[in-house]
């Protein structure tokens, strides 16, 4: 497939509700959206970098300089035999792992459109509904979140995974596990602690859950290892797994029980399947991480899970628990069982509105081969 040309947006798009983590509280997404054309057919990405650097050193502003500057005129005009010869066609930027993903994810899509097949088949997806789980910002009180807990509940999701910080961690999740004592439950720390907390951080030893997900350094696997020798809780590693050689370092240093897979985070389709097949092998579970994404993400995310690893409910919500309107139709929906069908119509399985898209678009370029 010759890459012919690219349009690169940044829509805003305001969330249903404020979301809140140990860095920061998101209000408005400032969402980076790939469309690549190869003959007469488009491809759809999504950067997911955030709009500050805390989650990872990417961020809207650094990913729009990367795709324009190097990214664009590096794929423009390349005639590619294969969406998995795109991470070798990059290898050149170093690191920048979200907005080459961006690209990417497109080009699988296009892929998936030219042989007719959905892209979780073309991906080499057996699974065909996803366990949901949700992913609950930090409250003000207990009461608050017990209420929103008791309503993702209710409408099936299967695993209910809080955010937590120093100080809003313990009695949060003492209260939680009280309230609702058989539900799947994880916590999620996103770096907030280090290992001198560890006194504190045995102490969910106590509440029966899933995992504990990156509670020490985003750049640290070795002192998550020294971790999990002291908890009998599992650790999940998400911000420190970048590629399969950070994966492959941490189960060898039984540094986690488990790893979120966030296809941002890693690159792309192409190392996110690389990593899937390495956790399968050493009986490693894994999951699929969100970041807040549009339809488009979500889709991609979607796909991905469809991978035999993911055997765990990852954080693919339904689009309406974050916006009034999503950018895609159908909008993903979860059934009352806690599940999401797998599409079987060719490449992403959603039709991208772009109207919706256009509207909330405040920025775009345009890149065209010669």
């Amino acid at each position: 497939m010759k890459i012919d040309a690219i349009t690169l947006r940044e829509l805003r798009l305001r969330l249903k509700a404020p979301f809140e983590t140990s860095f920061a509280t998101t209000h408005e997404r400032r969402v980076l959206l790939v469309e690549v054309h190869s003959a007469s057919i488009t491809g759809w990405g999504e950067i997911t970098a955030g709009e500050t650097p805390f989650y990872s050193s990417e961020n809207t502003d650094t990913s729009w300089v990367i795709f324009t500057k190097f990214i664009a005129p590096l794929v423009l005009g390349q005639d590619l035999e294969s969406p998995a010869d795109v991470p070798a066609l990059l290898r050149p930027i170093r690191g920048h792992e979200m907005t080459k993903a961006g690209f990417e994810n497109a080009v699988w899509d296009i892929q998936a459109q030219m042989k007719c097949v959905p892209l979780a088949t073309l991906l080499g997806g057996r699974i065909t509904d996803i366990p949901c789980g949700v992913s609950i910002g930090i409250h003000n009180n207990s009461s608050e979140l017990l209420k929103a807990l008791e309503k993702e509940v209710a409408a099936g999701y299967q695993r209910l995974k809080l955010k937590i910080k120093p100080g809003k961690d313990i009695e949060i999740v003492a209260a939680v596990r009280k309230h609702l004592p058989s539900v799947q439950l994880m916590v999620d720390a996103n770096s907030a602690y280090q290992l001198k907390d560890a006194d504190i951080l045995r102490r969910f030893d106590d509440y029966d859950l899933t995992m504990i997900e990156q509670p020490l350094g985003w750049d640290e696997i070795y002192e998550h290892s020294i971790l999990q020798r002291l908890l009998k809780t599992t650790i999940c590693l998400d911000e420190c797994v970048h590629h399969v050689r950070h994966a492959r370092t941490a189960i060898d240093l039984r540094a986690c029980g488990v790893i979120n897979i966030k296809l941002g985070r890693v690159g792309g389709h192409t190392e996110a399947r690389r990593i899937e097949e390495l956790c399968r092998t050493k009986s490693i579970p894994v999951w699929c991480g969100g970041m807040l994404e549009t339809g488009i993400g979500r889709a991609h995310n979607i796909a991905l899970s469809s991978l035999p690893g993911f055997v765990l409910p990852g954080d693919i919500s339904a689009s309406q628990r974050y916006w009034d309107e999503d950018i895609i139709e159908p909008e993903v929906e979860v059934s009352p069982q806690g599940t999401i069908r797998v599409p079987i119509a060719p490449g992403l399985g959603y039709k991208v509105r772009r109207k919706r898209v256009e509207e909330s678009t405040v920025r775009q370029e345009h890149f065209r081969a010669v």
